[in-house]
């Protein structure tokens, strides 16, 4: 399927690069494929007693694609308040808006829900503020200690330097 044909299958318009907002630290609006998220939701490592946490969430393409196909909860935060109020209007209407959250705030003042267990980064923002969210993601686990499970797609050489350096987190596997 397309990604048209998949918005129109789950009732949400998410299709679309926006640069409007863009800039040093928060990166374009940029939709993760969903033949992408078709192999995220197929890998086992998403179940449905899992909460899903999609920083940058943008139109909410990830968190109702992933509350539709695996049936976890999701929450998304978005800090641009025009496409926050486009992910809204998505929520509204798509055909598992019953399962998704979503927050307009900035990822580094967002604190994470004690019952978010998996997180969603498409490189939203810089590495600066990257240190900040995984700080956040940290004082969650302190709060509840649980498995913790990040997924980035496409990550850039910044981040990945940065996440190898980070001594409480083990790569575990890529998803081809």
């Amino acid at each position: 399927m397309t990604d048209k044909e998949w918005d129109v299958l789950l009732r949400i318009h998410t299709t679309g690069r926006d640069d409007t907002n863009a800039d040093t630290y928060r990166y374009p609006y940029e939709p993760t494929p969903y033949s992408v998220l078709e192999r995220l939701a197929n890998s086992g490592w998403l179940k449905k007693t899992d909460h899903l946490l999609d920083y940058g969430c943008g139109k909410g393409r990830v968190s109702f694609f992933l509350a539709w196909q695996v049936r976890c909860h999701c929450s998304g935060v978005e800090y641009d308040p025009r496409i926050f109020r486009l992910s809204e209007e998505n929520r509204k209407t798509a055909v598992s808006g019953s399962r998704v959250q979503l927050t307009e705030a900035a990822a580094e003042q967002y604190e994470v829900p004690d019952e978010a267990d998996r997180m969603y980064f498409f490189n939203p923002f810089s590495v600066e503020i990257l240190r900040k969210v995984l700080a956040r993601i940290r004082e969650s686990w302190y709060r509840r200690p649980r498995e913790i499970r990040l997924f980035f797609y496409y990550p850039s050489e910044e981040y990945v330097a940065d996440l190898m350096a980070e001594e409480l987190l083990v790569f575990d596997d890529e998803i081809s």
